[in-house]
């Protein structure tokens, strides 16, 4: 599973609210009563009712005992009738029904190991379950009808699932825990207007009446009860092959020509993690499918992937994408196909042996396609992501107690344990470390694993005991905060380093490498930091040019690097690691904070503008002061290059924003030109540089992008309008807001914001206000809600002097209450 939350908070800037009291509940694997061993679905669909009548055949063994009775996960279904199949003569069983659980009397003691098949005749309505979802996974009922009765035109007719947690059991009855396996078979009966998808391999196609098919897909191999899916609309199917397998893209028609745009590298990826992980690619086939009004981001149902429609858009769409969007979530969902999907989190409670990896394939790929840097740039953005949010570091990594199985989706299984895994490759040694990956997937094959098993299969592999290791970062929440101080001793000719560790509790046993440079070249020096506070002593003829504490920058910790701004001038010279220059360029923007006036820090900023990393050219432009007269000049020529000649788009868009913030019409003739390149974020950040300076100009340039605008280019658009436009283009402001996702409707709240100052229409102010208390009282729990309650007061004062100021009053009166209420 990939999440939509994080990138939501990463894009608005969001603060942490306060972490929850921790659940004490300890939440146990599901005891194994019967064990699923096939399933069997034949469904058809009332695309008018939203229903699924559906026919089940579940065959069961119990497990260590004998039982006279089986209890299964049904959701808000009709049940007609539950029958044993027995020699071919069917025997009706009684059963009761809570309308959560199926439980059933099956007339006889079965005894341990004994196959047995029942079969169920039930109706699903999805639409009347009244399920809640998550913060990661946005709804709870398992079977989507996405515009069945065609009311929405341009918008495709679907039909989708979505498992995970344990919501499959509200489309067909099952044992809906991750320890369970089934193999499945899965009939479906569509229009046959329209395509297919679910696991395994298609078997077959059959006529089944006036404009129907009967498609059948087989799965032989046994897949946990929440990784079965079905897709059906009009796709447009794209192959490739590996290995003889089929690897299939499917998207809406509109899209299809991109699909190897999109998900082309899949082949090549399945070759590299098969080859890394000593693994082969376990399934059939794989497929991956694009739909509408998904609850996630992604989710990695066995051997056929289901995404957002994030993962697609047209070919000047795709210029603007970055690695951290959907290339990432393609590595993300893939990876599952081992982590999570092949071996799965014996519980919820171990959700880290699922996505911790998924995490942390990120990294592998960027680092296998793009360079050690890319793979660094993704590794710290999960870092970061887990740092910032302090509710983070009151929660282990495995964790038994917590409120709601739905809670473990945070940034601790995520971004946490992705960085653990990634430190943990670095200790044991790349060799060691996938042999014990493959020791631990060939012990576990289609079964699941929890961290212990893992610690065992790495331990196998290294010969080394790892209790130490998983104990602190496992099972043990927080992180080190450490801080760095040095010494020079030229009497002893040695250098010192003093590490003290200040969080609370025991101390952390941190392995890592510390590198000492003497004309020009690194030393090297393995130490294991055990205490709270401990002085290093490493030999040096004379003082050194720098000392690079974690060199190897793979370790998950807060520090406080107490170093002068010279050496971090020589780490820029001397140190190759991306951290290594990022955190040069941290400490000039520091350092300029503090005094503006530094020399040395504005020279060390500047020179960030031509890093071999796009990601570290984008940090250096957003990290000046283009406000301060010295740095202004210092930077100005080569953000001007950066602006047109660079080959990242997201630093060209990153320089124009840069030099339009100057509101210098020097710059004019490069906003007039960048508003002709094909990419729609340069396009934007050119349309807002010549804003303040031609408005009228920005509005005529922004009428004529109405036909034809996406992303970026639709949140400066409407920024125009907002700022400088006319009432009378509050409905395209409305229409572009009310069709984005919420990442993209916090980026255009501000200038919804700036509209409803200006328009006397009653109306649209309404419609302003109710969209940005809406939205604000969704998200309040990951937001700065105080930010969005300022931008209602904001207009609540443009307006106090206009003809609606007492309508506008009491409705954001009514509104900052609505926020305040809600939790």
């Amino acid at each position: 599973m990939r999440q939509l939350l994080p990138l939501l908070l990463s894009l608005t800037a969001a603060t942490a609210t306060t972490a929850q009291t921790p659940a004490t509940t300890y939440r146990a694997a599901e005891r194994k009563v019967n064990d699923l061993v096939h399933t069997r679905l034949d469904l058809r669909f009332d695309y008018a009712k939203r229903y699924a009548y559906g026919q089940a055949w579940v065959t069961l063994k119990p497990h260590g005992y004998a039982t006279d009775s089986l209890r299964l996960d049904a959701k808000g279904m009709d049940i007609k009738q539950v029958i044993l199949v027995q020699n071919g003569a069917p025997q009706p069983l009684k059963f009761t029904y809570n309308r959560q659980q199926l439980l059933v009397q099956l007339g006889r003691v079965v005894p341990a190991g004994e196959a047995y098949t029942v079969y169920v005749e039930y109706v699903a309505k999805p639409d009347e379950l009244g399920a809640k979802g998550s913060a990661a996974i946005g709804d709870a009922k398992g079977l989507y009808f996405v515009n069945p009765d065609s009311a929405v035109a341009g918008k495709p007719v679907q039909i989708w699932t979505q498992g995970e947690t344990e919501s499959n059991s509200a489309w067909f009855p099952t044992i809906d825990k991750p320890n369970q396996k089934s193999t499945s078979e899965i009939s479906l009966t569509v229009p046959a207007k329209y395509v297919t998808l679910s696991n395994g391999a298609l078997v077959s196609q059959k006529p089944a009446g006036a404009g129907l098919r009967t498609d059948t897909w087989k799965m032989d191999q046994p897949h946990a009860p929440y990784l079965f899916m079905l897709a059906v609309g009009d796709f447009r199917k794209t192959t490739d092959t590996w290995r003889g397998r089929e690897v299939s893209y499917y998207l809406e028609p509109q899209y299809a020509g991109q699909a190897r745009a999109v998900f082309g590298k899949t082949p090549r990826m399945l070759e590299f993690f098969s080859n890394r992980l000593g693994v082969e690619f376990p399934w059939n086939k794989y497929a991956q499918v694009v739909v509408r009004d998904y609850v996630a981001g992604a989710m990695e149902n066995t051997s056929a992937s289901l995404f957002g429609p994030q993962a697609q858009g047209s070919a000047r769409e795709l210029l603007d994408w970055e690695y951290a969007g959907v290339e990432r979530e393609v590595a993300h969902e893939l990876f599952h196909q081992w982590f999570g999907d092949y071996v799965t989190a014996e519980s919820w409670s171990n959700l880290t042996v699922n996505e911790s990896f998924a995490n942390f394939s990120e990294v592998l790929w960027a680092e296998h396609e793009y360079g050690p840097d890319a793979g660094a740039a993704q590794a710290y953005r999960s870092l970061r992501t887990y740092l910032a949010d302090p509710s983070n570091h009151t929660k282990p990594l495995a964790r038994y107690q917590y409120a709601d199985k739905e809670d473990m989706f945070d940034n601790v299984s995520y971004q946490k344990g992705g960085s653990i895994l990634n430190m943990l490759r670095a200790y044991l040694g790349e060799a060691v470390f996938f042999n014990g990956l493959k020791t631990y997937l060939t012990q576990n094959a289609f079964g699941t694993g929890e961290p212990h098993q893992l610690r065992l299969a790495l331990e196998q592999a290294s010969g080394q005991d790892l209790n130490w290791f998983f104990d602190q970062w496992y099972y043990r929440p927080g992180h080190p905060v450490v801080s760095i101080d040095y010494a020079y001793d030229a009497a002893r000719r040695e250098q010192t380093v003093t590490i003290k560790q200040t969080q609370s509790g025991p101390a952390y046993q941190l392995p890592l490498a510390v590198d000492v440079y003497l004309n020009g070249k690194p030393q090297r020096h393995q130490i294991t930091v055990r205490q709270a506070a401990e002085t290093f002593r490493f030999p040096a003829a004379t003082r050194p040019e720098l000392v690079n504490v974690d060199a190897d920058k793979v370790l998950l910790w807060q520090k406080s690097d107490n170093k002068p701004l010279p050496e971090y001038a020589a780490q820029l010279r001397l140190a190759p690691r991306y951290l290594d220059r990022r955190e040069v360029l941290a400490a000039a923007q520091t350092q300029l904070k503090a005094q503006p006036t530094d020399a040395l820090a504005r020279q060390l900023l500047t020179a960030g503008l031509t890093d071999k990393s796009p990601v570290l050219r984008q940090f250096a432009i957003e990290a000046l002061d283009l406000q301060n007269p010295v740095q202004r000049k210092a930077a100005a020529p080569a953000l001007a290059r950066l602006a047109t000649t660079d080959a990242s788009v997201q630093v060209r868009a990153a320089a124009l924003t840069a030099l339009g913030s100057l509101k210098n019409k020097q710059y004019l003739p490069l906003f007039t030109q960048a508003l002709a390149n094909p990419s729609y974020r340069v396009q934007g950040a050119a349309l807002l540089g010549l804003l303040p300076l031609r408005p009228e100009q920005a509005l005529a340039r922004a009428a004529a992008f109405e036909a034809d605008n996406r992303g970026a280019l639709t949140v400066a658009l409407v920024q125009v309008y907002g700022q400088a436009g006319s009432p009378a283009q509050w409905p395209l402001m409305r229409t572009k807001y009310d069709a984005a996702d919420p990442p993209s409707r916090f980026s255009l709240l501000a200038s919804v914001g700036s509209m409803m100052g200006r328009t006397d229409d009653a109306a649209a102010l309404t419609e302003g206000i109710a969209r940005i208390k809406d939205l604000t009282v969704r998200y309040k729990a990951y937001i700065d809600a105080s930010r969005l309650i300022g931008l209602l007061r904001q207009i609540e004062q443009q307006q106090a002097t206009r003809p609606n100021a007492a309508l506008v009053a009491q409705q954001v009166t009514a509104a900052v209450a609505e926020i305040e209420a809600a939790k």
